[in-house]
């Protein structure tokens, strides 16, 4: 007589621990840390510039002489003004909230014009080609050569200063290199089939590269803005320092590290905090930057 023996077996170990760590993996590999750190502080700039004026304590142009060169809660401070106060009593906070909303919208704006300029004459330069694009290319050049900041010195020298002259100034820096970008790639694209396909169905020059070219090559093109936008808010940073940028009662981050250099031993904060504000805010970009740029380059993945 056969003796049947149950043997039990021991329960698997369950499957959906490994699950869970292996997307919390792909997530983090898809995503990495300091890349979600500078969307989180980029979030943080753009929630400042939408609605600054409700966040910040006060106004940025308030003056309290009775307070003036108060330290930040963290040196030994009040709440009241939690960055502390300038040398003439205005909060530290308000005034930087109020830079950061002024000195991202001139370095966006300016990053748009840049690459309205830039994309347009590069396709010109790749549509007319012959003596125009040598033409377009000799500017291009010569704009590569000449030093930018020269340039707008002379300009904001003779021509005065106000807010719009300003953003359109800096709108012309970096435009001939995102004008080089787009020129070979939309030489590139011409050789390929669906341009020429709508080419020869009759489509107009300005729809074959607005609707056709131009959605194709976008992601290179985004990847040069989020390189060229750091590089505006450091130009713009650095001309109001010298005093040619934003002019009071307005303010910027520039402006702010500019009237607080001359109370680095004494009010050190009055500096520090529009300088790293102007530190993490480029190295977050330039760190998206790198990241979309990797994002979107076919050999890579």
């Amino acid at each position: 007589m056969a003796i049947v023996q149950n043997h039990k077996q021991a329960p698997l170990p369950s499957a959906s621990v490994f699950t869970a760590k292996s997307k919390v993996k792909a997530f983090f590999k898809a995503w990495p840390p300091t890349i979600l750190l500078a969307f989180a502080w980029i979030a943080l700039m753009l929630f400042l510039i939408a609605f600054g004026n409700l966040v910040a304590p006060q106004s940025y142009m308030a003056m309290d002489l009775r307070a003036r060169l108060s330290e930040p809660f963290f040196m030994a401070g009040s709440f009241a003004h939690a960055l502390g106060t300038d040398e003439l009593g205005r909060d530290v906070l308000s005034r930087l909230i109020a830079s950061i909303r002024i000195s991202l919208t001139i370095a966006f704006l300016a990053t748009l014009v840049s690459a309205t300029v830039g994309v347009t004459l590069g396709f010109l330069a790749a549509y007319l080609r012959g003596r125009a694009e040598q033409m377009i290319l000799m500017v291009i050049d010569a704009q590569a050569a000449m030093p930018f900041m020269i340039i707008a010195l002379a300009v904001l020298a003779f021509l005065g200063n106000s807010l719009p002259l300003f953003t359109i100034l800096l709108g012309f820096y970096g435009w001939e290199r995102i004008a080089r970008i787009a020129r070979g790639l939309a030489i590139s694209a011409q050789d390929q089939g669906y341009a020429a396909a709508v080419r020869d169905l009759g489509a107009s020059p300005a729809r074959v590269y607005g609707r056709h070219i131009l959605p194709n090559i976008a992601s290179t093109l985004l990847v040069s803005m989020t390189l060229n936008f750091p590089e505006v808010i450091l130009l713009e940073s650095g001309l109001s320092f010298l005093g040619l940028g934003v002019q009071p009662p307005q303010t910027s981050l520039g402006a702010m590290v500019g009237y607080g250099r001359d109370y680095i031993q004494s009010a050190p904060w009055i500096m520090l905090a529009p300088a790293a504000i102007i530190v993490v805010s480029t190295l977050s970009i330039s760190l998206i930057g790198d990241w979309l740029r990797d994002k979107f380059d076919p050999t890579l993945n």
